[in-house]
């Protein structure tokens, strides 16, 4: 069995996310590392897990998704 695709999480509505988590986690080969209300915490989420893939809400506080994907490819980190 292969490695589980590791994901981090973010989105500022919170039943969003608990349910998005729930739907994600149901599947054997995907596993989110965590979850994150807002750009700033999901940037700093994204460089300390350093997941395979990041789930942006493009509307969030302190920095949206497109903001968090830029500071990602402004650093290096391949995170899709």
């Amino acid at each position: 069995m292969s490695e589980p695709v590791r994901i981090v999480l973010a989105d500022d509505h919170p039943i969003f996310r608990r349910g998005l988590r729930e739907v994600l986690e149901s599947q054997a080969d995907l596993r989110v590392l965590a979850e994150c209300g807002d750009g700033g915490d999901a940037l700093a989420a994204i460089e300390r897990e350093r997941p395979a893939v990041a789930l942006l809400d493009v509307d969030m506080p302190k920095q949206d998704g497109l903001a968090v994907v830029r500071a990602l490819q402004a650093r290096g980190l391949d995170t899709k």
